[in-house]
């Protein structure tokens, strides 16, 4: 079958590495654990070769040795019978010439020594024949480094003495550790073979997924939403990567959707600032250019996924300072505030009138919430700093209510509400302070 190419450009077409070298990747990691389970395979696969080698050849070795002492024992069975000991030991000076001979002693009927042999380091063991030796072909006996065979010397099939032998595997054992170590040295060149071909392997199997993951960072790191994945094959991978596109397709349209409402919300904001949008006695933008400011401001940091602050802000004892100094006095004040409020803000922080003595701050792009609580105290104190008026102290205050998008809030209509409330909260506390809407109620 063959590939199904892709919608656009994927990441081999935008020349992306593939990341097969780097050092936590998923073709490293994959191939790690197929070598260890192959190694393990074939250490153990070995390991039991080896063993069943060993056992092999020593039983190979203890029947050669049967074989041959038994051969003895049916050479040495008149000189038994007639005692010939000179003839005995000339039989057993031809025989011990093999070199793995330890020690051959040949006994009577009465299980007394008869003739014996043994090699210049071996030491000659007394021992008791075997019960039942004379009806029994042979008695075996084996050991880590030697075997020990018990033969019956027999003459017409008559019972006349006994013959053990006891021949070395040192020989044996260092002729399989040869294999075994040559055996070892093949294993090691065939694992580092394996490697070789399982990084290939694993690099060309994974090489749809790495090409995939690469295009995720290149969307991420870019924002380009019109990038697509190539479909290689129609497999699990393949249907991966096709909706990976889909979900590409879909965010795309919403972007798409998203500036076209950016784009139209912001030809409204510049009609309106066109139509001289601004409270005629502080120079700040009206309630009517705070609400669009505000539906534009929440819908940036809900796309770009920023947090933003609304403060509602109402004046401490305006209504005191107009009964007593008049409306002259109360215009005044709310010059000054504005005038003092605007100085500790930031130079994309938006201050609007609302209304009376109301007024709105959006405060977008914060680094974090404690930006907007620390600039929260600062307008409050900018606020109380003594404010004359002609030769009159005028007692205004400020209390702020402070709510997050999108924290709290991602609808303006809420988002207003919920700093009114939090307004309310700090009034309630003392006047001249802030309350977070998220905290609103705990008093």
């Amino acid at each position: 079958m063959p590939p199904v190419s892709g919608v656009k450009t994927g990441a081999a077409a935008m020349n992306l590495p593939i990341r097969g070298e780097i050092q936590h990747s998923l073709v490293r990691r994959l191939t790690r654990l197929n070598l260890q389970v192959l190694s393990i395979a074939m250490v153990l696969s070995f390991g039991l070769i080896a063993a069943m080698l060993w056992l092999g050849a020593r039983e190979r070795q203890a029947h050669s040795a049967e074989l041959s002492a038994q051969l003895l024992a049916n050479s040495l069975a008149p000189m038994l019978v007639f005692e010939d000991r000179a003839a005995a030991s000339a039989e057993l000076a031809a025989f011990v010439r093999r070199g793995e001979v330890l020690e051959v002693q040949a006994l009577s009927a009465g299980r007394a020594p008869f003739v014996q042999w043994s090699a210049g380091s071996a030491r000659a063991l007394e021992r008791s024949v075997p019960i039942g030796l004379d009806q029994a072909q042979s008695v075996r006996f084996m050991r880590l480094a030697e075997v020990e065979v018990w033969v019956p010397v027999k003459l017409k099939g008559e019972w006349v003495g006994s013959l053990v032998l006891r021949e070395s595997l040192q020989e044996l054992q260092l002729l399989v550790l040869k294999m075994v170590g040559a055996a070892a040295l093949l294993i090691a060149v065939a694992i580092a073979i394996a490697w070789r071909a399982l990084r290939r392997v694993q690099r060309r199997a994974l090489a749809p997924i790495v090409e995939l993951s690469s295009l995720a960072e290149q969307v991420s790191a870019d924002q380009d939403f019109t990038r697509r994945a190539i479909v290689h094959w129609p497999d699990e991978v393949g249907r991966l990567s096709e909706r990976f596109n889909q979900m590409l397709q879909r965010v795309e349209t919403t972007q798409a959707e998203l500036n076209l409402r950016l784009r139209k919300e912001q030809e409204a904001g510049q009609q309106f600032e066109q139509l001289a949008h601004r409270d005629a006695l502080t120079q700040l933008p009206n309630r009517l250019y705070f609400q669009s400011a505000l539906e534009r401001h929440m819908a940036l940091s809900c796309q770009n996924v920023e947090l933003m602050a609304l403060m509602f802000i109402d004046l401490d004892n305006f209504k005191t300072v107009n009964d007593r100094h008049g409306h002259e006095a109360g215009d005044e004040v709310l010059r000054e505030v504005a005038r003092r409020m605007s100085r500790v803000l930031r130079g994309n922080d938006v201050l609007c009138r609302l209304g009376g003595d109301e007024f709105g701050l959006i405060l977008p792009a914060l680094p974090n919430d404690a930006a907007a609580e620390q600039l929260a105290v600062r307008l409050i104190a900018a606020v109380r700093e003594p404010l004359y008026v002609g030769q009159h102290l005028m007692p205004v205050g400020a209390t702020v209510g402070l709510a997050f998008c999108p924290t709290d809030e991602v609808d303006p209509a809420h988002l207003l509400v919920a700093a009114d409330v939090a307004m309310y909260e700090a009034k309630r506390a003392g006047k001249n302070t802030f309350r977070r809407a998220s905290h609103a109620g705990l008093g």
